[in-house]
């Protein structure tokens, strides 16, 4: 079965390379610019296998995203990797007590994002 993805990123740029990279490995895609977006995505549509979010973002960044999609009972089991320019380690532990299953740094390389799809994913 064909699993689906979530993509939530302000970058309208980003969104078209990881909708490319990603329906090029087989993947159905969802996408949201921004956390606010992705929460109406998620209530909108069957929920995603993965969803990939980016950090910075407008109206509510990934950090309040994941927190959001945690304390939803019905979404909280979904795996999150983020995706980001950030490297700071001080982050990458406040998104992991958020909720976040895995990060990686743009620029990405399709084959690592679509390995780490699959391993949250199994």
């Amino acid at each position: 079965m064909t699993k689906t993805i979530l993509t939530v990123d302000d970058s309208r740029t980003m969104r078209e390379l990881l909708r490319s990279a990603l329906v090029e490995a087989g993947f159905n895609i969802l996408q949201a610019e921004d956390g606010v977006h992705g929460l109406e995505v998620l209530r909108e549509n069957a929920l995603p296998d993965v969803i990939i979010t980016d950090i910075n973002m407008p109206r509510m960044n990934g950090l309040e995203f994941i927190e959001a999609v945690r304390a939803d009972r019905g979404l909280r089991a979904i795996p999150i990797i983020v995706l980001t320019t950030e490297s700071d380690p001080a982050k990458k532990d406040r998104a992991r007590n958020a909720g976040a299953t895995g990060w990686i740094v743009k620029p990405f390389d399709p084959q690592r994002l679509v390995g780490a799809i699959n391993r949250v994913a199994a």
